[in-house]
């Protein structure tokens, strides 16, 4: 292996890493985004507490129409 393949390889493993890293923090972004408007919708509507997933939804699509 010649030492500009030796780069490219590199240069695509560090490109690699990067885009891993940004995956990995859109994911923690949006999960995080996900828990607090979770929080919200149970503080707004504590019913929601105790509704299965189905049943909110139903109730949000109609609420919201």
């Amino acid at each position: 292996m010649t030492d500009n393949e030796k780069k490219l390889k590199q240069a695509q493993h560090r490109l690699e890493e990067a885009q891993m890293r940004n995956r990995d923090k859109e994911r923690k972004a949006r999960t995080r985004r996900l828990i607090q408007e979770g929080a919200i919708l149970e503080k707004v509507y504590p019913t929601a507490v105790t509704m299965d997933l189905e049943e909110l939804e139903d109730f949000l699509y109609r609420a919201l129409r």
